[in-house]
């Protein structure tokens, strides 16, 4: 049978872990496969850092192993385009340009088949891709654009074909997740959780897009998309981060046997599909609430078959590799039986604003008489009722304390809120975080 020709556009990270793990277990690669596995060609502005790096030979470089310029790697790209032998590229270099989606889509014009980590640009500019992808009935595999090595792709797109979902949660993030466990686990707070999550190589020099929860986002996007068949943009997904977190909060999830994370939520109810990410109080009852350090997990929750939960690595070279080599596999072994066309639905999407879940909210106030009854009092008025109350701390002139709700809107929560804060007696703004059981 013809060999199964790649052509890798990047070799950094995830892109020499690819050519390294076909270079070592290539043979068995092409018995899985019942195809022969070839990569024919890889664009590297660097080459050098990848040869060491990952034992790459110089012959499989465009230039012979040399640098190259941009124009250079521009020339090459194009011959790849055209290359008939060629069957896949996977694309390796990163971010939402022009550059990088218009060769994706030209890559998927020109009748190859493309895998891609490459998230941001699937939930940001992906409609261009998978419209290419469908005109020239060519696969896009993107197992590891979503939790690195877990197979959540597969699992939703293959896996639940003869179910429903009905919800989605998880910590798609291993940065912020390892984060919040050193915070929790030794009593740190943020910045110094932060400059170990970076002196152990978890997070970036600039942690921004981890922290923030945008790279979450970026996932729960095409999520939702998978699961439930609906486009949305990350102006209509709400999402925030955990720079915010203090060991103050980390106490009050103590008090109520919960732990923080940073979870990606969605759910379908009523014809609506409500979702965000942010951080919860998880409690110890859900499995997510013992997922720590650096891991993901994606629980799943589905009409017929009930609670699923995927865990592992996230992140890493050799761990996203894995899942880029699994999707060049399929594509080459069932490409001519595959369903290229992504699931579509006509539900509506909702944030969380409107949806119920029960909130912890964390006041501080003027530490005087009567004020904790004056605040669940108002949080009463708007027909929220309180689960628990934590005892006050008092620090100088001011009090801290925590009430646990139940089941409410975030709408009703900040109605109250706005009351409350019409009394004078707030010293700062509340903090509110969902509780996820």
């Amino acid at each position: 049978m013809k060999p199964f020709n790649i052509a890798l556009i990047g070799c950094g990270t995830v892109g020499g872990g690819v050519a390294k793990i076909i270079s070592e277990i290539g043979t068995t690669l092409s018995k899985r496969s019942s195809r022969s596995i070839k990569i024919k060609k890889i664009v590297e502005l660097n080459p050098l850092v990848a040869m060491e790096r990952f034992g790459i030979s110089k012959d499989s470089f465009c230039g012979g192993g040399k640098e190259l310029t941009k124009d250079e790697s521009i020339g090459y790209i194009d011959e790849i385009l055209k290359d008939p032998e060629i069957d896949l590229v996977v694309e390796t270099i990163g971010g939402t340009s022009d550059f990088v989606l218009n060769l994706c889509v030209d890559a998927c014009k020109s009748g190859k088949h493309l895998v891609t980590a490459n998230k941001a640009l699937l939930a940001e500019r992906g409609k261009a891709i998978f419209k290419a992808a469908e005109e020239t009935n060519v696969s896009v595999g993107f197992e590891a654009a979503v939790c690195g090595a877990i197979p959540i792709i597969k699992t939703i797109k293959e896996s639940f074909t003869g179910d429903e979902i009905v919800s989605v949660s998880g910590i798609l993030n291993g940065t912020s997740n390892y984060i919040l466990s050193r915070m929790f686990d030794d009593n740190l707070g943020f910045d110094e959780a932060l400059k170990l999550a970076q002196d152990a190589g978890y997070a970036e020099a600039d942690p921004t897009l981890d922290i923030s929860g945008g790279d979450a986002a970026h996932k729960l996007i095409l999520l939702i998309k998978l699961a439930f068949g609906i486009d949305i943009s990350m102006e209509q997904l709400n999402y925030q981060g955990i720079q915010n977190i203090s060991p103050t909060d980390m106490e009050y999830a103590r008090e109520i046997d919960a732990r923080f994370k940073l979870i990606c939520f969605a759910k379908h109810e009523n014809g609506y599909i409500y979702g965000g990410v942010c951080p919860m109080m998880v409690k110890n009852e859900n499995l997510l609430s013992g997922v720590g350090g650096a891991t993901n997990a994606v629980r799943t929750i589905n009409k017929y078959s009930g609670k699923h939960i995927l865990i592992g690595a996230g992140a890493g070279s050799s761990e996203t590799a894995s899942s880029v080599v699994a999707d060049i596999l399929f594509i080459a072994r069932y490409n001519d039986i595959m369903n290229k066309i992504l699931p579509t639905g006509n539900m509506t999407f909702e944030g969380l604003t409107q949806f119920k879940l029960p909130y912890a909210i964390t006041f501080e106030t003027e530490d005087r008489p009567g004020i904790t009854g004056l605040v669940t009092t108002e949080i009463g008025k708007q027909n929220v009722n309180i689960y628990t109350v934590t005892h006050n701390r008092h620090i100088s002139d001011k009090a801290l304390f925590s009430i646990e709700t139940q089941s409410c809107t975030r709408e009703q929560i900040d109605a109250a809120i706005t009351e409350i804060k019409s009394k004078g007696v707030l010293k700062t703004d509340p903090k509110v975080y969902p509780i996820l059981f």
